[in-house]
């Protein structure tokens, strides 16, 4: 069941990209490597598809919302599995796995249909 609006889902990617690119800062781990980089890049390529998707805090409704989520699901996988793959697991991993789940579990349960669309016509959407 799909419980989290488009309207909360695209607030969560903005404060979500924040927390990506000030995280390695609040807890310590901004050493220039990939624990750093990683939640950073990410964070910004967050603002950068948000800014551009078809819901209600887009500059420009261009990326379908499906498509948003599976790059939240991609992203989040990523994030979640970066220290094993970059080889940073034995000084600093809660935060990635954390807030990667985090990312995968909101694109699994925000709706695919925004509240409001573009031209006001929400009839020509289905949400399956």
């Amino acid at each position: 069941m799909r419980f989290i609006s488009t309207r909360a889902h695209g607030a969560l990617d903005y404060l979500t990209a924040a927390l990506l690119i000030l995280l390695p800062y609040i807890l310590g781990f901004a050493d220039g490597g990939a624990a750093q980089w990683v939640p950073q890049a990410l964070g910004v390529a967050l603002i950068l598809y948000a800014l551009f998707t078809d819901y209600e805090y887009a500059a420009m409704r261009i990326i379908p919302m499906r498509v948003h989520l599976f790059l939240d699901i991609a992203s989040g996988l990523l994030l979640a599995i970066s220290p094993w793959l970059f080889g940073f697991a034995e000084w600093v991993f809660w935060p990635h796995l954390i807030v990667g789940l985090f990312e995968i579990g909101a694109a699994l349960f925000t709706r695919t249909v925004p509240s409001t669309v573009a031209h006001g016509v929400a009839d020509k959407y289905h949400e399956f």
